[in-house]
């Protein structure tokens, strides 16, 4: 497995080896063993999964960004089997160095890469494809009094969303979410 770090550490991008002949393509796409160890040798604690979660988005669906509050706070493993999106994790612990700053990642089907957020950070993407099938494994049960959501374009935040051409298609959630300095002032973040 290769392994991308990004400008924060904590967030990781996984590439699957991928083997490819005539008949189609294998790939191990998870492997508790090896991922406990990627994360060890980073430092990081390794997280015990709890939940599969399944998501199909037309284009320009965006979701996020989400997060739940402690203690029912979740870590996640991302990626897209089919179509292709423009995941973000944005660093909401406070006292953090990176607090604040966002990762964004494009996950496809054809690049089979994964999106390693831990607790504390927000998360959504964009669907650039119909039918993007999304999966993700969990750390908490989702708990719907614990969810919040921070406005994905918050000015603050400057994400660079890929949106240019996009009729964007957002719950009434997402579009009420709060902002960063919002969120910040109500302690609404770790």
């Amino acid at each position: 497995m290769n392994i991308i770090e990004t400008k924060i550490p904590e967030l990781l991008i996984l590439e699957p080896h991928v083997f490819e002949d005539d008949r189609g393509w294998f790939m191990e796409s998870f492997n508790q063993k090896v991922f406990v160890d990627i994360l060890n040798e980073r430092g990081f604690e390794a997280p015990h999964f709890v939940q599969d979660n399944h998501s199909s988005s037309e284009k320009g669906v965006l979701r996020g960004l989400h997060y739940q509050l402690n203690p029912f706070s979740q870590a996640k493993l991302v990626r897209v089997v089919q179509g292709r999106a423009w995941d973000v994790a944005v660093d909401i612990r406070q006292n953090s160095s990176t607090f604040g700053q966002w990762v964004g990642v494009e996950l496809t089907a054809t690049n089979h890469r994964q999106f390693w957020i831990p607790a504390g950070f927000a998360h959504g993407f964009i669907a650039l494809e119909d039918n993007t099938q999304f999966l993700y494994k969990t750390t908490s049960y989702y708990h719907k009094e614990s969810e919040r959501t921070i406005l994905w374009n918050d000015d603050s935040l400057n994400i660079d969303w890929p949106v240019e051409g996009l009729e964007l298609k957002l719950t009434e959630k997402d579009k009420e979410g709060l902002t960063f300095e919002q969120a910040k002032m109500m302690n609404e973040i770790f």
